[in-house]
C-alpha cells in the first residue's frame, strides 16, 4: 500500500485549487486502470486523504462516484475496495467493447485520419517487450484501444470507454500469465494500425472484431479458473 500511497501524492499537483470530488475520482479511476490497486484491495480513507490532501467527505465523494462506476463496491462495516468482477461482467465489458470501438473504425469516413496516439501506444508497448515488463504492456494495450475509441472525437464516447478500459484492467489483474494473455495481441494492434494507415477501415475493423472474439475467449477461459480457485468474492 505505501507505494500505491507515494504515488497518490505524487497525483496532489492535479488537484491544483479545486479539490473536487469529480477530481479525485478522475485520479483514482486513473490508477485503477494502470493497475495500482488491484481487486480486492481495501482503500484507506485516512491513508488516500492524506496522500492527496483532501477532506474525508470529498473522499467520501469521489469513492460514491466510483461505485456507481462499478469499479469499487462498499461492504457495511468493512470499508471501501476495488471490485472484483464476475465472469459476467468481463464478458459484458466486451460486448460494450465491441459494439463501440467497431463503430468508431465503422463511421471514421475518409482518410487520411490522425493515427498518431494509436502509433504512440504501438510503440510504448514495443518498449514494454523489450523490457520484458508485461504488466505495462497490458497498459499499453489499453491505451492503444483508448486512442482508438479517441479517433471519433467524440467526449461521450471517451467518457463512457475510460470506465470499461478500467473495469477491464481489474480483469486483467486476476490473469496469471500477463506476458501469454498481453504479447499477442501487440501484433495484432499493429496490423490495425496499418490497415488504418492504408485508409483500409473495412480491414481495420475485421481485424478489430477478430481481436476482440478472441481476447474474450481467452480471458473469460483463464478469469473462470482463476476465480473459481481463489474464490474471490464478486459483489
Amino acid at each position: 500500500m505505501a507505494e500505491q500511497l507515494t504515488g497518490l501524492a505524487d497525483d496532489r499537483a492535479l488537484l491544483g485549487r479545486t479539490s473536487t470530488a469529480e477530481r479525485v475520482s478522475d485520479i483514482l479511476r486513473s490508477r485503477i486502470a494502470e493497475g495500482y490497486f488491484p481487486p480486492g484491495t481495501r482503500l484507506s480513507e485516512d491513508a488516500i486523504g492524506g496522500a492527496l490532501g483532501v477532506s474525508r467527505n470529498t473522499l467520501r465523494e469521489a469513492f460514491r462516484l466510483l461505485t456507481h462506476e462499478r469499479l469499487l463496491v462498499h461492504e457495511l462495516n468493512r470499508g471501501v475496495f476495488v471490485r472484483v468482477l464476475t465472469v459476467e461482467d468481463v464478458e459484458d465489458i466486451y460486448r460494450t467493447r465491441a459494439l463501440v470501438e467497431c463503430a468508431v473504425v465503422r463511421g471514421l469516413g475518409e482518410p487520411p485520419y490522425g493515427l498518431g496516439g494509436l502509433a504512440a501506444a504501438v510503440t510504448e508497448g514495443q518498449l514494454a517487450v523489450h523490457e520484458n515488463d508485461w504488466k505495462a504492456l497490458g497498459t499499453a494495450n489499453i491505451h492503444f484501444h483508448r486512442e482508438l475509441v479517441a479517433l471519433a472525437g467524440s467526449e461521450r464516447a471517451d467518457e463512457l470507454m475510460r470506465s470499461v478500459f478500467a473495469e477491464l484492467r481489474l480483469a486483467f489483474h486476476v490473469v496469471d500469465d500477463p506476458h501469454r494473455l498481453h504479447e499477442p495481441y501487440l501484433a495484432r494492434n499493429r496490423q490495425i494500425l496499418h490497415a488504418l494507415q492504408a485508409g483500409d477501415r473495412r480491414e481495420a475493423e475485421h481485424l478489430l472484431e477478430t481481436y476482440l472474439a478472441d481476447s474474450l475467449e481467452r480471458v473469460v477461459e483463464v478469469y473462470r479458473r482463476r476465480v473459481g480457485e481463489d474464490g474471490a468474492d464478486a459483489s
